[in-house]
Formats: structure tokens, sequence, C-alpha cells
């Protein structure tokens, strides 16, 4: 075998394995998207009930925003 042919056969084996890398990402994508879907069909996709906790700091924020508009009106409580 000379060195041309040595060669060939490394790039070769390397678009074999390029493409057998592709095949396996490209399935796994599927897969995922497959899994959203179900998700998705399931109603497990739709948001969830909001959070008590986050409901008040939400509340402490909107509180805070209130006052500094207060204060940047001038009418400060």
């Amino acid at each position: 075998m000379g060195e041309s042919d040595t060669l060939l056969m490394v790039v070769a084996v390397l678009l074999v394995a390029l493409a057998m890398l592709s095949l396996a990402g490209l399935r796994g994508w599927e897969g995922w998207l497959q899994v959203r879907r179900i998700e998705l069909a399931d109603g497990r996709g739709r948001r969830r009930a909001p959070n008590p906790a986050a409901a008040r700091d939400l509340a402490d924020l909107k509180d805070r925003v209130r006052r500094l508009e207060a204060i940047a009106n001038g009418v400060e409580s």
C-alpha cells in the first residue's frame, strides 16, 4: 500500500465515523423531540401553578417599585 492509499483509507474511516456520529446525534434529537411532544400532549409542558414563595417575592417587588415611583414623583409616604 502506498502513502496515498493510506491517506485515502484514513479519510474514508473519518468520513464513516462522522456519518455515524451525525446519525446518532440526529436520532437523539428526534427522541428528545418525541419526549417533548408526549409531555405537551399529556399537559406536563404547560405552565405550572405559581409557587407561593415566588408570589410573595413578586408582591414585594411590586411594592418596592410603587414606593420608588412615589419617591420619583415627589410623593413620599
